[in-house]
């Protein structure tokens, strides 16, 4: 953050608070959260609060490809870090990592960039080939999670993507729903939550040998 944006912050801060506490996100944060809540805010208020509420959102921004790094060093699959995300699929989980990532984290340059993107596309097709090489075993937990009910509505949207994708002809189409129903499974039918992550690691494992 540039010294003058950094200026900028203090700035609001001080105008919407009467004693020095922590300058940080957190409070931050509470500081807008008690603009937001008044009904008569003064506009000189509001506008430091905006203020705020920009930096606060480039600093989480930070933070969330650093967790990610973390989570991938901890050796957690793209499966289990996307639900954490909010997104519905591994490869949904790592183009928010790359939209996400600063410059000078992994890759820096132009060229790299093209590499990172070629080395993706080799993970997508090896992964595909793991696919149809194990299509007994994904159309099996495919049909099994196709019979599950008793799910709420995000929950039996899920299991209806998978059945939709249990009636095409290309068996690395599970993938994705498979682990978009992961989550939804795990309260009800840990098993087969448990054997969706194993699939997933297995693919993740499948994708990351093609760099090595």
């Amino acid at each position: 953050m540039d010294e003058r944006m950094e200026d900028d912050r203090d700035v609001a801060r001080s105008r919407l608070r009467a004693e020095r506490t922590r300058d940080d996100a957190v409070a931050d944060l509470a500081l807008v959260r008690a603009v937001a809540g008044q009904q008569d805010a003064v506009a000189e208020d509001v506008l430091a609060a905006l203020g705020l509420l920009r930096h606060i959102r480039d600093e989480l921004a930070d933070w969330e490809p650093r967790l990610i790094e973390a989570a991938r060093v901890a050796g957690v699959s793209w499966a289990r870090i996307a639900p954490a995300l909010g997104v519905a699929s591994r490869q949904a989980a790592e183009r928010r990592y790359l939209r996400l990532r600063p410059d000078g984290t992994t890759t820096s340059t132009g060229e790299q960039r093209v590499r990172a993107e070629r080395d993706r596309r080799a993970g997508d097709r090896a992964v595909g080939r793991w696919a149809r090489d194990n299509a007994v075993l994904l159309r099996r937990l495919a049909a099994a999670v196709s019979a599950v009910d008793g799910l709420g509505h995000d929950g039996r949207r899920s299991v209806e993507g998978v059945t939709d994708a249990l009636a095409g002809n290309d068996t690395a189409d599970l993938l994705d729903p498979l682990a978009d129903a992961g989550p939804h499974l795990r309260e009800t039918h840990p098993d087969l939550a448990d054997q969706i992550t194993a699939v997933g690691d297995q693919a993740d494992r499948a994708r990351h040998d093609t760099a090595t």
